[in-house]
């Protein structure tokens, strides 16, 4: 049986969208870190240990926050695969 666990409420509100800092980019509440970055750098194949290592100033939650926002916007739209 699959279950799908939505993202908690604490952790997105980890992340913040403002129109006057990165261009309105979803960012690491508090930073200028987007998300988008650390996506990459996880689909890059670092480690959490390995972010956390690049910046410092952020913690373990930032980082499952940013998956948990990756996943919520998956569910509202999706990219066609590349051939």
């Amino acid at each position: 049986m699959l279950t799908v666990l939505f993202m908690r409420p604490e952790l997105l509100s980890r992340i913040s969208i403002n129109p006057e800092v990165c261009f309105g980019k979803p960012c690491i509440r508090g930073h200028r870190i987007w998300v988008s970055l650390i996506l990459d750098m996880l689909a890059d194949g670092m480690s959490t240990e390995e972010v956390l290592s690049e910046y410092p100033q952020l913690v373990r939650e930032d980082i499952l926050a940013c998956i948990g926002y990756g996943s919520e916007m998956s569910r509202e739209r999706f990219i066609e695969a590349f051939a």
